[in-house]
């Protein structure tokens, strides 16, 4: 049961709602328009609002959703944790995509949501801060993956969950590596730019 659910929580977490909303919407793909990246940020450049919204509820929600269904399953602290990497893992490198998908952050926000709570609140707060004062979103997803797992280990979470959180936060950070170097070299898009 617990090697299913995880199994589940990678391929719901793999769904990938960026690709198939500007498909549906504009025709555009989003992985050959803008930054290339399949998330609710690049769709904000390439497409409008609503369906940058949308993205960003629908990767939030199948984050929410795996760990909702593994909890309601009774799953153990340490099968939700594996449940959650894996559906932001799916995210990341989805099968469907040849494993060339978003960054996670959204997707991890909804796990986290569900496994921690107030850690979560506080990297939400982290992540508009930075957005609003730099309008940055790359910079704000660093930060929230950093001050997410800090939260999480401080709150005294259980030790699966403060794994878990070290790995999204890890695999966030590596993910926006190419925004570090642009950010580095004054080019990294703002928030308000489109592509």
């Amino acid at each position: 049961m617990d090697a299913l659910l995880v199994l589940v929580g990678y391929f719901v977490g793999a769904i990938p709602f960026a690709l198939l909303l500007t498909r549906r919407v504009g025709g555009t793909d989003v992985r050959r328009a803008g930054s290339g990246n399949v998330g609710a940020a690049n769709v904000l450049r390439v497409a409008n609002v609503p369906v940058a919204v949308s993205v960003m509820v629908l990767d939030v929600g199948k984050g929410c959703g795996v760990v909702l269904l593994a909890h309601g399953l009774g799953a153990s602290e340490a099968t939700l944790a594996a449940v959650a990497a894996a559906a932001v893992v799916g995210h990341v490198f989805p099968v469907w995509l040849r494993f060339r998908g978003g960054k996670g952050v959204a997707t991890a926000s909804g796990v986290f949501w569900v496994l921690a709570p107030e850690a979560t609140a506080l990297a939400l707060m982290a992540f508009t801060g930075v957005v609003w004062l730099t309008r940055y979103v790359s910079l704000g997803s660093m930060v929230a993956a950093v001050v997410l797992a800090a939260a999480v280990y401080f709150n005294g979470e259980a030790p699966a969950t403060i794994v878990c959180a070290a790995g999204v936060a890890a695999l966030v950070l590596y993910r926006h590596r190419a925004n570090m170097v642009r950010l580095h070299a004054g080019r990294e898009r703002r928030i308000s730019q489109r592509a």
